[in-house]
């Protein structure tokens, strides 16, 4: 069996990205055993909705755009992006059938801050030294909260609760949403991963790109497999809902 991957498209406005970056996605998601299900960011709520409800879990990619600050209620920053109206309805539908559900969630980068923000948390709008780019493959450690999910999924890859990933972001988690707890942060401090405070529910933030590494660096691969056997778990359980009251109250 392989499960059902919901994934958005990077982006509405900007085909040459998706073209680019949605590719190592599909494939990250294919070789790890499950069956990648691209959402078009012109479809319906509805039409959303009804895909969402086909698929075993969400992965919500990067994307160029940031949120809009007026969702957590800031200022807009000079450096701050325009954002994606239409990616960000698509992410919030989403999220909303992945808990309602308790489906897997795997956001990346820009898909850890719509998380966020979507959980009621912040975002600081400009970090320094982390935006890279996606030429550099090592670009800072991390440090592992030891009992986080994440550190199980990468300690025994790194043989410590440290290691290397890659850095294309310039904005980061500020306050941590409801339900969220922070399992990784750069050595400046910036949080780099988020996870579910539910053991019983697959929620994993990450502000690196696992994708862009998937052929060379086994921790990359040890993230999608992890996040591919929850959803096949999940495939396996009961369709029965269970009220997210957090989002409820939203």
């Amino acid at each position: 069996m392989r499960p059902r991957i919901a994934i958005p498209y990077p982006h509405s406005q900007k085909p040459e990205y998706n073209q680019r970056a949605l590719p190592q996605y599909l494939c990250a998601i294919k070789i790890s055993g499950g069956e990648p299900v691209p959402i078009d960011l012109g479809l319906s709520n509805a039409e959303i909705t009804k895909i969402a409800m086909t698929c075993d879990g969400v992965l919500l990619p990067g994307s160029p755009a940031d949120v809009d600050p007026e969702k957590y209620g800031a200022a807009r920053d000079p450096q701050t992006a325009v954002a994606d109206p239409q990616r960000d309805n698509a992410d919030e539908l989403l999220l909303q059938d992945a808990y309602n559900m308790r489906k897997p969630v795997l956001g990346i980068c820009y898909g850890v801050q719509t998380l966020n923000v979507w959980r009621t948390g912040t975002l600081i709008q400009h970090v320094d030294h982390h935006s890279q780019g996606r030429g550099v493959q090592r670009a800072h450690m991390v440090q592992l909260e030891h009992d986080s999910l994440l550190a199980s999924i990468l300690g025994p890859v790194w043989e410590s609760e440290e290691g290397w990933v890659n850095s294309s972001h310039h904005q980061a988690i500020g306050n941590v949403g409801d339900g969220l707890r922070v399992v990784a942060r750069s050595h400046d401090d910036v949080i780099e991963a988020v996870e579910s405070t539910s053991p019983n529910h697959f929620v994993l933030g990450i502000q690196w790109h696992p994708e862009r590494t998937f052929d060379e660096e086994p921790s990359s691969r040890a993230i999608f497999e992890r996040f591919l056997e929850a959803a096949r778990q999940r495939h396996l359980q009961p369709r029965t809902p269970v009220p997210d009251f957090e989002s409820i109250r939203r």
